[in-house]
């Protein structure tokens, strides 16, 4: 039942990122804001369908199941320092930091969607809830769901006659088709100059100050949920509770998947964006129990220990796939950007993942951790064999 539980919590890590791949696939295509700006590359009415398809089943419902499990291994690995007699705050630090540095060398040198960085900023942000009660949690994840979720009822209006919205517009579109040339047919050193020099948005400091303090708040209530659902210590017993996961699962999937067919569906409603806000982060819990209860009967499965395989490498793997995908989409290699189409754009990201499901179990098979995860436990442990050091004992007192 221990191995089990293990293998599910791994395979929960890995099952979210083929859910990240296929969502961060639209912005290898097209760009972090061209991928919000679909119109300009004029897609058929069928990709367009498919479009509406990936922004209801997948996209904000799969970062938010990683992120979960960024707040469970949190609390879990806290529960192992403390344990130990290690200074808990001392080596979560030093895996936040190490993080953020890679969340930088990846959005400079790679691309601009990386999520490590942000990672690593909210590790700092949730120390103050480290040591708070279960409930506490809860409360917190709750209230915070409902004040960004009102955010949303203020409706974006595409017939806004002011003039500033309309030189917004402009110049959005001005990037977005300088982006689809550079990305499409520029060297390395023209794309990493495009992406770190160009401003889309052109928003005064203060706004982007306001910006950088909101933002952890926006995503914040998976981070609490899933340190609440540690301290509960969820999936003990997978087991036994599948009947509770079972409930779960269709309470939220429902709910998750109707509340994000209002935005996506009835754009520009009163209550859309409410719906995009909460229904995405419904949905992935129901995700959560979902895959919890497929997986959790006593019988062995045979792709559970893939998942697993890919969630105990997902440092790795969610950096392999920007590497494999940058270099189909970008100039300096098969420069594919924006041509394939949003269903072949699927399909790559399938065959992209299976290939990890694959390759993951067998090497592991060898290796015990990921070249990327080696280094971050080198680092949080500051030891070359990456094992946490045992504390000098205390000596006895006669």
């Amino acid at each position: 039942m221990e191995q089990n539980r293990v293998r599910i919590i791994d395979g929960l890590r890995g099952f979210s990122l083929v859910g990240i791949l296929m969502a961060n696939m639209l912005i290898f295509q097209y760009g972090i804001w061209g991928s919000q700006e679909m119109d300009l590359y004029a897609l058929p009415d069928y990709e367009m369908t498919v479009f509406k398809l990936v922004k209801l089943f997948v996209e904000g419902s799969f970062m938010p199941i990683f992120t979960f499990m960024f707040g469970f291994s949190m609390i879990k690995m806290q529960q192992s320092l403390a344990a130990k007699g290690l200074r808990q705050k001392r080596y979560l630090a030093r895996r936040f930091l190490m993080l953020i540095g890679l969340g930088l060398l990846h959005s400079y040198f790679l691309w601009e969607g990386d999520i490590l960085g942000f990672y690593g900023m909210m590790g700092f942000f949730l120390l103050l809830f480290m040591n708070r009660k279960p409930k506490t949690l809860l409360v917190w994840g709750i209230v915070l769901l409902c004040l960004i979720s009102l955010m949303g009822l203020i409706p974006d209006d595409p017939n806004d006659p002011d003039p500033a919205s309309i030189t917004d517009s402009a110049r959005m579109e001005a990037y977005v088709v300088k982006t689809m040339t550079v990305y499409g047919t520029g060297t390395y050193a023209e794309i990493v100059h495009h992406r770190s020099s160009e401003d889309p948005l052109g928003l005064p400091e203060y706004m982007i100050v306001v910006l950088l303090l909101i933002t952890p708040l926006m995503s914040a209530p998976m981070f609490l949920f899933g340190m609440y659902a540690a301290k509960r210590r969820w999936f003990e017993k997978p087991e036994e509770e599948r009947t509770s996961y079972l409930r779960n699962m269709l309470i939220f999937l429902p709910t998750g998947l109707l509340l994000k067919a209002v935005h996506v569906y009835l754009p520009g409603t009163w209550w859309s964006g409410v719906g995009e806000i909460s229904g995405g982060t419904i949905l992935a819990i129901g995700y959560i129990f979902a895959f919890v209860w497929f997986f959790s009967r006593s019988t062995e499965s045979t792709w559970l220990p893939r998942f697993q395989a890919v969630g105990k490498l997902s440092l790795t793997n969610y950096l392999l796939q920007t590497v494999i995908c940058t270099t189909i989409f970008y100039g300096y290699g098969l420069g594919w950007f924006g041509k394939i189409g949003v269903l072949a754009g699927c399909g790559l990201a399938i065959v992209i993942y299976v290939g990890q499901l694959f390759i993951s179990p067998l090497y592991l098979k060898r290796f015990r951790y990921g070249p990327v995860e080696r280094l971050l436990r080198m680092w949080t442990n500051f030891s070359f064999s990456g094992k946490t050091k045992q504390p000098p004992e205390k000596p006895i007192s006669a």
